[in-house]
């Protein structure tokens, strides 16, 4: 039990990086808005392990050969579309995280790497689906809270960040940079 906690510790963190960056570019605390979030990253990061484990027997080696290419690739174009959006006007920004269709794709990004996951699940034993409700259960509830979390601190202290840099150029950077660890860590 203490392992999977930690793993859905583990996996819940780039949606708690992706909440403080949403919630330093709203800077404000909007109960809608951090409940949406949370809840999108709680299900695609409970719903991805799933998925992965169901595809195991027919394409796990295909999935575990892209998938941190996926993500990766996911993760650059928001990032760089978010750094984009830094220099248009407010109206004609693509990226924000109040947008279902933005939640989204965070969402299903962050989450990707948690395909491998459920691939890992399916080579460790658990061969029935009622094994897996524990996992999906601990890693969705994981990555709610910690948005929920990650939300509330990038409110609370992105005063202090937006007064040295934009918001969306930061939360850009973070993207990538987390796309960028996905695919080191698959490829070393």
């Amino acid at each position: 039990m203490l392992e999977l906690l930690l793993l859905a510790l583990a996996l819940a963190m780039d949606c708690f990086t992706v909440s403080v960056v949403c919630g330093v570019i709203t800077g404000k605390f909007k109960a809608g808005l951090m409940m949406r979030l949370a809840f999108l990253f709680g299900f695609f990061q409970a719903l991805m392990p799933l998925v992965g484990w169901l595809l195991t027997s027919r394409f796990s080696t295909y999935l575990e050969a892209v998938d941190h290419w996926i993500a990766f690739g996911l993760l650059a174009v928001i990032g760089i579309e978010m750094i984009a959006d830094s220099f248009k006007k407010e109206e004609d920004k693509t990226i924000e995280p109040y947008g279902l269709k933005s939640q989204i794709l965070l969402a299903v990004a962050t989450s990707i790497d948690a395909l491998a996951i459920g691939i890992s699940f399916a080579c460790t034993g658990y061969n029935e689906l009622s094994q897996l409700w524990t996992p999906l259960a601990l890693i969705g509830g994981a990555s709610f809270v910690m948005s929920l979390i990650g939300f509330g601190l990038g409110v609370r202290f992105g005063d202090i960040v937006t007064r040295k840099v934009k918001p969306e150029i930061l939360g850009g950077l973070i993207l990538i940079g987390i796309g960028i660890k996905i695919l080191i860590e698959h490829l070393g």
